[in-house]
């Protein structure tokens, strides 16, 4: 045997570089839907080039960041064999924490961490990637798709990306504009989103003895088509809002549920209090409470209930406010109120039980 045949390489090693580039010429179809006339140039370049004279219409503008990823709901994607899902809620994770100031998503980026490139699957997760980009109003402009082989096992991957965002300086919302009296309105999410899927997978799975291909009844389809269900994406819809109404400040509900997260933009001496009795929780969320007997409190300050953003508006924008949402199909409604808070009161206070 030659020295040359006996030599290590990349290939060897594990890493296919030839199926890396075909993922990359089946993904670009798929790329060049989520764009935006700033994009400049086009995939395979080294850096992805957006035209920031956009930005001269601004007085101040402000950019706005984000990152994540998916969580262990991945690991329901690669056991359910569908991969053009999550990247919706890839997207839907960036996007709605960057409107949460008021800025609008401008770009993304995406970074696919795969034990083997198998190249229609990552060219599927990038497809789901494009479609969540074009549902935020934003561009796709780059990513990075990483081998790593002998960390990750074959069949074993993880999605992360970033998204920028602008603002004007006089219009980000937050807790500086959050007044007493004014209105706590809740929007329905689409099921989990992607927020604590470790405790649904031990509860479901580990405790429960339950499987993915099982029909359930409650849900019209099986336990893994429920879990996979994409996050919903607000950016359009907030931005909408912010258009349509006055709104003072914005909550994701993403991981730690909804009372941690509105806490966030509650300022010092006010309190939200938030009413469980206007709205009923998806079946999803009862059955993970029922087969691994969380609590409510618990359950609660892992998962959305069945909200996945927040909308503070002043009493007089709650009519059009409502309306707005109405129009573009957001099921939304009227939860709670701001006070004043007492001595040793929390930010948030959850009351009543959920309605049946």
């Amino acid at each position: 045997m030659s020295a040359e045949s006996s030599g290590a390489s990349y290939a060897a090693a594990g890493v296919d570089i030839e199926a890396g580039d075909r993922a990359v010429d089946l993904m670009k179809e798929w790329v060049k839907k989520a764009t935006r006339p700033e994009v400049v140039g086009g995939l395979g370049g080294f850096a992805g080039l957006f035209d920031a004279s956009a930005l001269k219409r601004y007085e101040r503008p402000l950019l706005a960041s984000a990152t994540d990823g998916v969580g262990t709901k991945v690991d329901i994607a690669r056991k359910m064999g569908v991969y053009d899902t999550i990247g919706h809620d890839l997207v839907g994770m960036v996007v709605d924490d960057l409107v949460v100031c008021g800025a609008e998503p401008l770009f993304m980026t995406d970074y696919i961490c795969v034990g083997k490139v198998y190249p229609e699957r990552v060219a599927a997760i990038v497809k789901g990637i494009a479609e969540g980009c074009v549902l935020a109003g934003c561009a796709l402009v780059g990513g990075e798709t990483a081998e790593h082989p002998g960390l990750l096992g074959t069949d074993e991957f993880d999605v992360a990306g970033a998204g920028t965002g602008v603002v004007e300086a006089d219009r980000v919302l937050g807790a500086d504009r959050i007044r007493t009296g004014d209105a706590v309105i809740a929007m329905a999410s689409s099921g989990l989103h992607s927020n604590g899927y470790s405790l649904v997978r031990h509860v479901l799975f580990d405790r429960a003895g339950m499987a993915l291909d099982q029909d359930v009844p409650e849900f019209g389809r099986t336990l893994g088509e429920e879990l996979l269900e994409p996050t919903k994406i607000y950016s359009l819809d907030c931005l909408a809002l912010t258009r349509t109404a006055e709104v003072h400040a914005f909550s994701h509900v993403t991981g730690g549920g909804l009372a941690n997260n509105l806490a966030r933009v509650i300022p010092d001496g006010l309190h939200a209090t938030v009413d469980r009795s206007t709205w009923t929780p998806g079946p999803v969320f009862d059955l993970v409470g029922t087969a691994g007997s969380v609590e409510r409190l618990e359950l609660e300050k892992t998962l959305n209930m069945g909200v996945g953003m927040i909308a503070v508006v002043p009493q007089e924008s709650v009519e059009v406010a409502l309306t707005t949402l109405a129009d573009r199909g957001v099921d939304a409604w009227v939860s709670g109120e701001i006070v004043e808070r007492g001595e040793h009161a929390e930010a948030v206070t959850l009351t009543g039980d959920y309605a049946s």
